[in-house]
């Protein structure tokens, strides 16, 4: 019999889990061990707080408001051998004067190079995580009827050393890596997930302005080539 591999979940639901727990302890003043979470694809998760801390507004001794509050969870990556599992993904919230901005800390990714899910200069949070964060927020905000600003800043600390074992320093990512998920779940052994990666490198080159595209399947291919064509390999594109 078959084994049926177990789902996980992305580290955009992580990051969405984390502000909402965030962003709940911040309004409602309140203690928050789990959170249950709607994602993309209609389903929902409830997932365990690993981390919660407070920092208090140190100018209001009589009556100090908490100023910001940092959450995480851990992701899990179910039977998908991703190297991202078991990492903690932060969320730290904070009151400002007004709007809501969104960035990445220690340990996500910057774009410094176009093409990509997010312009240069953004964090490599992609839309649709940025979309269940900000949601979060937005919702937290109208149940509690707070009517100021909001900060959310993403941190991986972990993602500083993960990020050299992924595509991100070839696709102009530095520094960490990528918020990533459109479903919110993680499917084993995905071979959707395997061409989402080739079109990411595939539309990241059209927008460099390369109009063609030599791939060759694995090192032995690659090896075959080096040895009977003159080409800039360190550009090609090898899966």
């Amino acid at each position: 019999m078959t084994k049926k591999l177990r789902r996980g979940y992305t580290t955009g639901t992580c990051a969405q889990a984390a502000t909402k727990a965030a962003v709940t302890m911040l309004l409602g003043n309140v203690s928050v061990d789990q959170v249950t979470v709607s994602l993309p694809g209609k389903e929902v998760l409830t997932l365990k707080i690993a981390e919660a801390q407070k920092e208090f507004n140190k100018y209001n001794k009589s009556n100090p408001d908490i100023e910001s509050v940092s959450c995480a969870v851990r992701k899990d990556s179910g039977d998908d051998p991703d190297i991202t599992n078991g990492i903690l993904v932060y969320s730290k919230v904070s009151r400002i004067k007004s709007g809501i901005v969104l960035d990445g800390g220690i340990g996500v990714g910057r774009v410094t190079k176009p093409g990509l899910d997010q312009p240069v200069g953004n964090a490599a949070i992609n839309r649709v995580p940025r979309q269940m964060i900000l949601r979060e927020v937005e919702e937290a905000c109208e149940m509690y009827g707070y009517d100021g600003g909001i900060k959310i800043e993403i941190s991986i600390p972990q993602g500083v050393e993960l990020a050299k074992k992924t595509f991100n320093p070839r696709l102009g990512i530095e520094g960490g890596i990528s918020v990533l998920g459109t479903s919110g779940i993680v499917e084993p052994m995905s071979e959707k997930a395997l061409v989402d990666s080739i079109r990411v490198e595939m539309s990241q080159r059209l927008a460099q302005g390369e109009n063609y595209l030599l791939v060759t399947p694995g090192n032995y291919g690659a090896d075959y080539l080096r040895a009977h064509m003159d080409l800039p390999f360190e550009k090609n594109m090898k899966c």
